[in-house]
């Protein structure tokens, strides 16, 4: 009897040669990318003869993945259990389904250089431009269309509302009697216009219309009259005294007033009149508030004498009072840093820089200006008190009157100390500083519309 030896398949899965190989279904190969038909089983090629097995050539086993509508338990033969069965490529185990190649991923870099170039041949990237500070002429003009009446009126807007609402509506429609009197003047006082103040435009209004309707048009007239006799006497300009250089100015006021953009505002002006301006960054507090007049001086074209933060601001002062000298400066504005009137520690610090700068010229500060927020209300009157005792204010500004309803308490400040009146401010830009004047203040607050 002839030897039975083991077959192809028998020698792939291990079985001895005992026995013949029984008939073992294999799968049929596949033509590439085509899968078997939904929900059925891979056919399967007859097992060849035991005889034929000899003539076999080893040849690399293919197996189909069967269909996912064919159950867990058909997916392989019983007879290929333990197999180390591998997937055939190009076609998913899982779904079944064709592989997509993963795209590439290219990260951008910018352009991909020539490995022959050499990188000293290329040329050398051009330096970027130095940033160019705006013209000083086109930046700080005034705007188009708006003159200082326009500007005034409508940064005073809320101020003049506020009022008129209060006080002309007493007398729509009403006797002029003792009642209607008594509110007028209270009135009068919550607008900051100060007891006094009130009190003689109730007068006025009473002298000869006591039992008399009035019209809103008339109280505006009289209340407009009144507060510009009250202001008449303050309303002085800054004058610059040319035989003294430097003209000296020491800013004061508390934190938030305005004196930094003031100072800028007021440098522009100066300038305009052909005067020679050095600033002074004596605020070393805050990092801010230099960076800031540095910004102002390239603005108008003025030097700017500053220290780090936290330097010895008296001793600033004295060294931009020698350099101011040494330049033939005409006017130099000594920043302060802002504080509040009620710590005595920092009022001290600003009482030591006024007795410095008189070590250098005894008759300087020549002008002491306090900056003042219209928005503080009756705050202004401490304010007052305590700087003009510390560092002896000249002359005051009133800044943010476009900001506030409460714009009077400039005509209390006029009657209560009688200091000067230099600026007043209603907005940000540099036209929104001007020279004060009683008359146009005056019809402003009251809501006339004419300057005449």
């Amino acid at each position: 009897m002839a030897e039975n030896k083991p077959g192809f398949l028998s020698r792939l899965f291990g079985r001895k040669a005992e026995a013949p190989a029984a008939p073992v279904p294999a799968p049929e190969t596949p033509l590439p990318g085509v899968l078997p038909e939904a929900g059925g089983h891979p056919e399967t090629l007859p097992s060849p003869p035991a005889n034929a097995a000899d003539d076999l050539t080893a040849a690399p086993s293919t197996v189909t993945t069967a269909s996912p509508d064919t159950p867990e338990e058909d997916k392989t033969p019983a007879e290929l259990a333990g197999a180390d069965l591998q997937p055939v490529e190009g076609i998913d185990p899982e779904n079944t389904a064709p592989l997509e190649p993963l795209p590439s991923i290219v990260a951008e870099a910018g352009p991909v250089l020539r490995s022959d170039i050499a990188a000293a041949d290329l040329p050398a990237p051009e330096p970027a431009p130095a940033e160019v500070l705006p013209t000083p002429a086109r930046e700080l003009q005034p705007a188009p269309g708006r003159g200082w009446w326009q500007r005034l009126t409508d940064g005073m807007r809320r101020t003049s509302s506020s009022l008129s609402d209060s006080v002309t509506g007493l007398f729509t429609k009403r006797k002029l009697d003792d009642a209607t009197l008594e509110e007028l003047e209270d009135a009068l006082v919550q607008a900051d216009l100060g007891v006094p103040t009130a009190m003689r435009i109730t007068e006025a209004i009473a002298a000869g219309r006591y039992n008399k309707e009035i019209s809103p048009q008339e109280v505006k007239a009289i209340l407009a009259g009144e507060v510009e006799k009250a202001l008449q006497p303050v309303a002085q300009a800054l004058s610059v005294d040319r035989t003294k250089k430097p003209f000296v100015i020491l800013m004061v006021g508390v934190n938030g007033a305005g004196k930094t953009t003031t100072i800028g505002k007021l440098s522009q002006k100066f300038r305009q009149q052909g005067l020679k301006v050095m600033l002074a960054a004596g605020d070393t507090f805050r990092a801010a508030a230099i960076e800031q007049l540095k910004v102002w001086g390239e603005r108008v074209g003025a030097p700017v004498l500053a220290r780090a933060q936290g330097a010895d601001a008296a001793g600033l002062a004295y060294d931009a009072l020698e350099a101011a000298k040494e330049n033939g400066t005409d006017v130099l504005l000594i920043d302060t840093a802002g504080r509040l009137q009620n710590k005595a520690g920092l009022m001290a610090e600003l009482e030591k820089i006024v007795r410095v700068v008189k070590k250098f010229d005894p008759s300087a500060p020549h002008a002491t200006l306090l900056v003042l927020d219209a928005t503080v209300g009756q705050n202004a009157i401490s304010q007052v008190e305590l700087f003009q005792k510390v560092a002896g204010v000249t002359g005051l500004v009133m800044t943010k009157l476009d900001g506030t309803a409460r714009g009077g308490i400039l005509v209390a400040l006029a009657a209560k100390f009688g200091l000067p009146v230099h600026f007043i401010g209603v907005g940000e830009g540099v036209e929104d500083l001007e020279p004060f004047t009683a008359r146009d203040f005056a019809k402003a607050i009251a809501g006339l519309e004419a300057t005449s």
